[in-house]
């Protein structure tokens, strides 16, 4: 059984459901096919992301997440996502979500990026952004 842990850096976030949510979240990896072993999701402030995308990306922006796989070519993922629940929550705002609903697109994207997706071009978007509705829509519709 792979190992999924919510940390918190310098926020804190109640999550309902968590074991239900991390059962969810390795299921999407059985979904699309891909061994998963651990993986650390981190919550944190604009300034923690900040400075993770600063000085691991050499990127001077906000961002809402940010992920990173830390196995080895061919071995089952391992992965660190680091989420700004600053950026979570205006995009909520911004693109009139509920606050759940953003938090698992965010916990889902990364899931998705670990499991080989990318978000760069137009078409990569477009899938990414189908996948991650499919898991929320399906998430929110599952028995509690």
């Amino acid at each position: 059984m792979p190992t999924i842990k919510f940390n918190y850096a310098d926020r804190q976030l109640s999550l309902p459901n968590k074991k239900q949510l991390k059962a969810f979240i390795a299921s999407i990896f059985q979904k699309e096919a891909v061994q998963l072993s651990s993986l650390n999701y981190i919550f944190c402030s604009d300034e923690f992301i900040l400075d993770i995308n600063k000085s691991h990306l050499q990127h001077d922006y906000y961002t809402d997440i940010i992920t990173f796989p830390l196995q080895e070519e061919g071995e089952a993922v391992e992965g660190e996502i680091y989420i700004s629940l600053e950026r979570v929550a205006d995009n909520a705002i911004k693109e009139n979500q509920p606050l759940i609903n953003e938090t698992l697109r965010v916990l889902f994207h990364g899931a998705l990026h670990l499991c080989g997706y990318k978000d760069k071009t137009k078409n990569e978007i477009a899938t990414m952004r189908q996948k991650e509705d499919y898991y929320i829509q399906t998430y929110l519709n599952q028995p509690s």
